[in-house]
């Protein structure tokens, strides 16, 4: 069976963060928590679902204290229960309880976005023309506009393209590493980095 897990697909909400996260399961927790990676590995939705509602408070705390933004940290939740239905084979007890494996994933994946959003501030930043160092309203209302502009034009890119860019500019990652990180021809890495780039120049050009 393919596809996202239902528990998923239909954007469940976290209940609430959880005020502690620290204390160990007991033994039956545990145990109950291997048969659901049993049968998520088997493909068994309904275990997703299962999980999501016995952990979801705990791993939303968690990315909730690293990105500070409800908004952004419910859409990580739901990024992580995602990887956990698509890697749920690479799941094996000699990695632990499967609550820490949920845990580093979660961690993980909440970093990964603290990045990418501190990427996307430096983005708008650096393609910004450069402006005297004089603050004035004048130049706060110039510079803000500028900022939208970038802005409008990035979402107008297609994500695959928006994040090789950004990656390949301001983390520094040349196309090589690009192409493994993604799992992409190199190819289509260049063709991508190009494409997206003359689209957004071509953007920006038409906002002046």
């Amino acid at each position: 069976m393919s596809g996202r897990p239902e528990a998923v697909r239909y954007n469940r909400r976290p209940v609430s963060a959880s005020p502690r996260h620290s204390d160990p399961l007991p033994a039956a927790d545990v145990e109950l928590d291997f048969r659901l990676m049993q049968r998520l590995a088997a493909r068994d939705q309904a275990a997703v679902g299962e999980l999501y509602d016995r952990h979801n408070r705990l791993l939303f705390g968690l990315i909730l204290r690293i990105l500070g933004n409800r908004g952004d940290a419910e859409e990580v939740l739901q990024e992580v229960f995602i990887a956990v239905w698509n890697r749920a084979d690479t799941y094996h007890a000699t990695l632990g309880a499967p609550v820490g494996w949920l845990v580093r994933i979660a961690r993980n994946r909440a970093l990964d976005r603290l990045r990418a959003n501190a990427v996307r501030v430096r983005t708008i930043e650096a393609i910004m023309p450069h402006t005297e160092p004089i603050d004035s309203p004048e130049l706060r209302a110039v510079r803000s506009e500028q900022q939208g502009r970038v802005a409008r034009a990035l979402d107008a890119l297609p994500g695959d393209q928006r994040a090789l860019i950004e990656q390949a500019y301001f983390l520094g990652l040349t196309q090589t590493e690009l192409a493994e990180r993604h799992q992409l021809p190199l190819g289509t890495v260049k063709t991508r980095i190009r494409t997206g780039m003359l689209a957004l120049r071509q953007c920006l050009a038409q906002e002046q």
